[in-house]
């Protein structure tokens, strides 16, 4: 008997390193894969926080959360399944449909930016004293959609080798992990305003000092943001698609962007690494603008011929 125990310890013991390396592959493949969608990462917390400007600020974390609460809904029910589906089955349908995603990014920044030119935010403000949250959600729900389709598709990219059921443990991490990092990092910036008044509150003449340049910063920084977050729809948008064309046979335009970032990284010596990647940004968010406003025109001549009331006839007299 007390060899037999001991031989089923040894089992257990050796089933259990096996675990413990599991779980180790598990997190480093995770890390990995998740380090590749980090530029995504940072679109997807500069985007967010705009949906939560002109809020009170009461409602601004229950509406992030139901933003976070959506991009895992986004994630474990929607993209998780239909990657892993497409890519053991029909892999060559992840870049189309990526793509019209991108198309979806391109539209909505461009629209950010002909209603900032246009001067269209001013209509109506007065009207409305708090905007729709049930709007505001699903807005940024739809945008999530499109962001976590990218980070997702990247991580799935980095792990295409794995079994079936590592890639779906190991996406089913990142996933969790990716909507942690960036809601809790939106939840954060869209409270310093309220850290830096309890801040001022304070009796120390430093700490109080620091809270009133917090509460007359966040301003700013939530300005910045938006601008950010419109900017990084326009560049992911136009990067998926250049990079998608490129994939489907279309390689005129990315090796294009592709040699103007190779000719600002020869010429710039130590900060080429940098300047090269904003040449390639830059050249994306161009293409992305681009695509935008073909989308917007399209859509809006439609639209207007949709909602252009019918003419009506006169009748005519009997005599």
């Amino acid at each position: 008997m007390s060899a037999g125990l001991a031989a089923l310890l040894d089992d257990v013991a050796v089933l259990a390193r096996a675990a413990a390396a599991s779980v180790d592959d598990v997190g480093v493949a995770a890390a990995k894969a998740g380090a590749k969608a980090a530029g995504v990462v940072i679109d997807d917390t500069a985007v967010t926080p705009q949906y939560v400007r002109g809020l009170a600020a009461e409602r601004e974390l229950p509406i992030v959360k139901r933003i976070a609460v959506g991009s895992l809904r986004n994630k474990f029910l929607i993209i998780l399944p239909v990657i892993l589906v497409l890519s053991q089955f029909v892999p060559w349908l992840l870049t189309p449909l990526l793509m019209i995603g991108g198309a979806y990014l391109c539209y909505e920044g461009t629209e950010k930016v002909w209603a900032k030119l246009a001067h269209h935010d001013a209509h109506g403000a007065g009207e409305q004293a708090q905007p729709d949250e049930k709007t505001l959600v699903a807005g940024a729900i739809r945008t999530d959609l499109i962001l976590s389709a990218e980070i997702m598709v990247i991580s799935l990219n980095e792990v295409a080798d794995e079994p079936f059921l590592s890639r779906l443990v190991i996406l089913a991490v990142v996933a969790l992990f990716m909507t942690v990092l960036v809601y809790g990092v939106v939840g954060l910036i869209v409270k310093m305003d309220d850290l830096g008044l309890s801040l001022a509150e304070r009796t120390g003449t430093g700490i109080a000092t620091f809270g009133r340049g917090l509460v007359k910063a966040m301003p700013k920084v939530l300005t910045g943001l938006t601008v950010i977050g419109t900017a990084a729809m326009l560049w992911v948008g136009g990067h998926i698609l250049l990079v998608g064309a490129d994939e489907l046979g279309l390689h005129a335009l990315y090796a294009a962007v592709h040699h103007l970032e190779e000719a600002a990284h020869d010429a710039t010596g130590a900060l080429g690494g940098v300047i090269g990647w904003l040449v390639n940004t830059v050249a994306s968010a161009i293409a992305g603008l681009i695509v935008g406003a073909v989308v917007v025109f399209v859509l809006s001549v439609t639209l207007h011929r949709r909602k252009k009331p019918a003419v009506q006839r006169t009748p005519r007299s009997s005599g």
